[in-house]
């Protein structure tokens, strides 16, 4: 078999030449072991007819496998002289032929240097891509919590609006003003809660000395 990988070739017709002379081989050889098995059958019924024959099946084998042999070694090199012809007159492209889809690089030529450019470039470009994919991503994650925030804002703005409308059926007044004085309120209460624990304290202490 060629050592030639004829790439070029296997592009064409869609398979290695190397291929297809090791299946047209193989085809060949089965035949071939076909026939010898029939003429031996065929060998075997004549002799069983023939009144007195000596000769054995065991040796109509061994003289069917030596013809075998014989054919074997002679089909090989027929087969090596016509591997080479079909190899080199049929299923070889001329290297002055181009296929069709190869018919741009003599329209557009480029050298290795060129070539390896745009590999570099479109390496980068994968990258950017790659990177924007990721960018897009954490944005569409962030525009997810936002909207979460927004949904838990208006949900307090609903309670602010539920207590002003309270306030107003209660003649609170605006709510905004009712809310600063009742923080105003409990900062007071928490003073003079923190101003009786420290009398509370002197007084426990007072007692204990007693």
């Amino acid at each position: 078999m060629s050592v030639d990988p004829m790439t070029y070739e296997a592009q064409f017709f869609g398979f290695t030449p190397q291929t297809c002379m090791l299946r047209v081989y193989t085809a060949f050889q089965d035949y071939l072991f076909e026939v010898m098995l029939v003429v031996e059958g065929v060998m075997l019924k004549k002799l069983d007819g023939i009144p007195g024959c000596k000769i054995s099946p065991s040796k109509i084998r061994k003289c069917t496998e030596k013809f075998l042999l014989f054919m074997k070694e002679h089909f090989d090199k027929l087969f090596s002289k016509m591997e080479e012809v079909l190899l080199q007159l049929v299923l070889n492209i001329p290297k002055n032929v181009l296929l069709p889809e190869d018919k741009v690089q003599e329209q557009y030529p480029y050298s290795e240097e060129e070539f390896q450019a745009l590999q570099d470039e479109l390496q980068q470009l994968q990258q950017q891509c790659r990177a924007e994919a990721v960018l897009e991503q954490e944005l569409l994650a962030e525009l997810e919590e936002q909207k979460v925030v927004k949904a838990e804002l208006e949900k307090i703005l609903q309670c602010f609006d539920g207590l002003e409308n309270i306030c107003r059926e209660h003649g609170a007044g605006n709510f905004k003003e009712s809310f600063a004085l009742l923080t105003q309120s409990s900062k007071k209460l928490q003073d003079v809660l923190k101003e009786v624990e420290k009398k509370s304290k002197k007084m426990n202490q007072h007692d204990q000395l007693m």
